[in-house]
């Protein structure tokens, strides 16, 4: 398919470059995950008419089952289908699962993928492939993140459109994905980029009382007096540069923004959840997921560009123990108990809210995991891992509401029409973002490659 919108233009992409440089540390200020950000040599600019300004990726790790989210299958077999029943949504002839009645409420609102396949049944290598859109090498599990990895489509984005309106453009909270024990999974960064196009990593906790940010702070010494002291040491370095010196070429930007975090900017303020109504925060749900997803409303308010949201660990999930999604054993107790009320609650209000704030349609939403479920239950109570086919919900940015894309058979087991591949939904994200599959960026030998390679944006979403 022929994208709609033209050939970047060729030159320098436009962004602020964050540096991480000495003196700030020297004079007690902590900027933790801003890492240094120089433009990618050579990256193309994206074309300035995308249908959405920013996007919020919903990632339940650990793989959540199609038959008892969004593709239910009431004619199969109990051992296959489970225990739970269909429920309509507001979308005539169109059900989901009863485990998620607030989001088959605003199914007009929303676009499923029925259809989606990885053929990996590996939560880290099927992980890398939706969150890269680049096929892995390996379908092994705890293949180690390298620094040829391919970037995340986080990372894409930051690099090829930044933010113009705040210092953040991609942050992922409130934890990054890991198997057990604590390895991490590969696509997860800026990959051959570098880390400088890392996305950000805010580590934390969001119902606690007050957010702390790991290596995003003012330490108490500095605040207030001290902190506008220290800020006027800093403009008086710049009066003496060190020629040559990559570290203070930027300096003014990076003063501006770095205080723009520290010390009270519209960034900094998104963190402050206390400011939401009581009422607001209840409808996400005290989840650490739930207020995760608040979090990241307030974060895309404030300007950043792309926030992925990966479903965190509680107390447990470091055991083999069914930690997230990861459902071996009582699939239908942890997904009626524990699963199913955090996602349907937080989902549901981020849409609703999104939409009563009027920023819906310039809002990409994306709820996914890495893989799905087996068709059959085990002896356990359980479904295993099972990339041939799952489901993936989209919403906002203009996309036609209450469709459905593909089908699984019978059973959920496998595609029978239209399959969609990771390359796929990859490029449709960067499409309405305004970034068509033939932007470019380079790696560390200044090789050129395009954002995506064999994917086409869905005909059903873009148009």
């Amino acid at each position: 398919m022929a994208s709609r919108f033209p050939l970047p233009c060729r030159g320098p992409a436009p962004r602020r470059e964050l540096l991480r440089i000495g003196g700030l540390g020297a004079l007690g200020l902590t900027l933790g995950d801003l890492a240094p950000r120089m433009s990618p040599a050579g990256a193309a600019v994206p074309p300035c008419r995308p249908r959405a300004r920013n996007c919020i990726v919903l990632f339940l790790a650990g793989g959540p089952p199609q038959h008892e989210t969004f593709d239910p299958k009431p004619g199969a077999p109990v051992e296959i289908r489970g225990p739970f029943l269909p429920v309509s949504t507001s979308v005539p002839g169109v059900s989901f699962c009863e485990l998620l009645p607030r989001t088959a409420a605003l199914a007009h609102r929303l676009c499923v993928i029925r259809s989606m396949t990885t053929g990996i049944h590996s939560h880290s290598t099927s992980g890398a492939f939706m969150l890269t859109g680049h096929e892995p090498v390996s379908s092994a599990e705890n293949v180690p993140a390298s620094a040829a990895d391919w970037p995340s489509i986080a990372a894409a984005v930051g690099a090829l459109r930044p933010s113009d309106t705040a210092p953040l453009d991609a942050v992922i909270l409130p934890e990054a994905l890991v198997n057990n024990p604590a390895i991490p999974w590969p696509g997860q960064n800026g990959g051959f980029m570098g880390p400088a196009w890392h996305p950000h990593l805010f580590r934390c906790d969001p119902t606690a009382a007050r957010i702390e940010i790991d290596g995003l702070a003012v330490p108490d010494e500095a605040a207030g007096l001290r902190l506008g002291v220290r800020r006027s040491l800093l403009e008086g370095l710049d009066r003496y540069p060190l020629a040559g010196s990559p570290a203070l070429l930027d300096s003014d930007r990076v003063r501006r923004e770095a205080f723009e975090l520290l010390n009270a900017g519209p960034t900094r303020a998104a963190l402050e959840l206390d400011r939401e109504a009581v009422a607001t925060r209840d409808r996400y749900g005290r989840t650490k997921f739930g207020q995760s997803v608040l979090l990241a409303r307030r974060l895309v308010e404030a300007g950043v560009r792309l926030v992925q949201v990966n479903y965190p660990r509680e107390p447990g999930d470091t055991t083999a123990n069914n930690p997230l999604w990861d459902t071996h054993a009582d699939n239908a107790g942890r997904l009626k108990n524990v699963l199913c009320p955090a996602f349907d609650a937080a989902f549901a209000a981020l849409v609703d809210d999104l939409a009563d704030r009027g920023l819906l349609d310039e809002t990409l939403v994306v709820a996914m995991g890495e893989f799905g479920r087996t068709p059959r239950i085990n002896a356990a109570g359980g479904r295993d891992h099972w990339g041939s086919v799952f489901s993936v919900a989209l919403a906002g940015a203009g996309l036609p509401g209450g469709g459905v894309i593909g089908a699984s058979d019978p059973h959920g087991a496998q595609p029978v029409d239209r399959p969609v591949r990771p390359p796929d939904l990859a490029a449709t994200i960067f499409h309405l973002l305004g970034i068509p599959p033939a932007a470019e960026f380079r790696d560390g030998q200044a090789r050129p490659h395009t954002v995506i390679t064999g994917g086409v944006p869905l005909r059903e979403l873009v148009g």
